[in-house]
């Protein structure tokens, strides 16, 4: 793998579930306004966090994952 995971199993849990509703209120609302599309793009990004296991910001500051926990 090219990455390692930093965020735990119930946070990404957490993140595809707030990602796939943030994505649904995009969905709703698309030719709205413009902050329908923000909302869609954040809820991509989550829910490819907690898809992948793997959130570049986190790991920019150095998060990693705790297995002893």
């Amino acid at each position: 793998m090219f990455y390692v995971k930093n965020i735990p199993s119930w946070e990404r849990v957490l993140r595809i579930v707030m990602g796939l509703m943030a994505l649904g209120f995009a969905a709703t609302n698309w030719g709205g306004s413009a902050l329908a599309i923000g909302v869609g793009v954040v809820g991509a990004m989550l829910s490819m966090s907690g898809l992948f296991g793997f959130c570049p910001m986190c790991a920019m500051v150095g998060r990693k994952l705790d297995k002893g926990a």
